[in-house]
């Protein structure tokens, strides 16, 4: 596919970094951000802010202390991700992401918010064996951690999964273009749907996860132009990482946006804090007023 063929993408929303109270689209209508107050997001929420453009935001998070954060900043969205393995338990990758881990960490993170929408990750190996193994161990998700959709990786390799899972009742979110669970089989981590066939079948993917009913459809390591198409042929919101701005969401894992990860981060990625920084600063300080014998001051003692 020629990049004349291709829709340009479209111009971001400039808005307030706090969350109002109840704000108001240009149509009258009450916005994703901010705008639900008294229930969880939805997908009927999710497709209505497709339907009037607005766009929103989604984070990671695994626990129940920074999804509160995240909750209270207005984020409608958060994913538990697989990238928990890289992130919080200490893997090189998400391949060793267990059904298990996955429940508890989504349980958390369900018990510290109110309002956002969660979703899981369904792990590599927990539903690439059969349709029927993807709904057991959804189901588990549903029942014991509380989340209100599942995540899972592929195109038309998971439509009959995920036509499975929506008939069944659970909202599925769809993951292509680049998918971390296939990095031994992609050999790293590739730019995905460069050159005409790559493109072509990536557009086939993406109707392929709608057609099977997902709610939305995440596209990582896309060329933005490519993303910005689907985007605009698609009936059900995208969420871009890595994918450019013509996405209907964005979605980044919250060390690194946040400044919490060591090292290179991707290219795709914005720091938006150096959390890192901070924290290694008040151990620093903290551990020096120890050894300084000025903490605990007699503010910090009982009598």
């Amino acid at each position: 596919m020629n990049a004349s063929q291709l829709s340009p993408a479209q111009t971001p929303d400039q808005g307030s970094t706090q969350a109002p109270a109840a704000a108001v689209t240009a149509s009258g209508g009450h916005s994703l951000y901010g705008g639900v107050t008294n229930r969880r997001v939805t997908v009927r929420d999710l497709a209505a802010a497709k339907q009037r453009g607005e766009r929103w935001a989604m984070l990671t998070a695994y626990d129940a202390l920074t999804a509160g954060v995240f909750d209270e900043a207005g984020i409608p969205v958060l994913l538990v991700g697989d990238s928990a393995g890289n992130c919080a338990l200490g893997y090189e990758s998400t391949v060793p992401v267990t059904m298990d881990e996955m429940t508890i960490l989504s349980a958390a993170v369900v018990r510290g918010t109110k309002r956002a929408m969660v979703v899981g990750d369904l792990p590599f190996g927990s539903y690439q064996e059969s349709p029927a193994q993807a709904l057991r161990n959804a189901a588990r998700l549903m029942k014991e951690a509380g989340v209100g959709a599942v995540k899972l990786e592929g195109g038309e390799r998971s439509a009959r999964t995920i036509e499975l899972l929506t008939e069944s009742g659970v909202p599925v979110m769809a993951h292509i273009g680049l998918t971390p669970q296939s990095v031994h089989a992609l050999g790293g981590y590739p730019v995905q749907g460069r050159g005409d066939e790559a493109a072509h079948r990536l557009q086939r993917d993406a109707k392929a996860v709608q057609d099977a009913g997902a709610f939305a459809v995440v596209l990582e390591a896309v060329p933005a132009e490519l993303a910005a198409h689907v985007t605009e042929t698609m009936a059900i919101p995208t969420v871009g990482i890595g994918a450019g701005v013509g996405c209907d969401a964005q979605v980044l894992v919250w060390t690194d946006m946040a400044g919490m990860t060591a090292g290179r981060v991707p290219k795709f990625v914005k720091q938006y804090a150096n959390l890192r920084a901070v924290l290694g600063d008040a151990a620093r300080e903290y551990a020096e007023e120890v050894r300084g014998a000025t903490f605990p001051a007699p503010e910090h003692s009982f009598k």
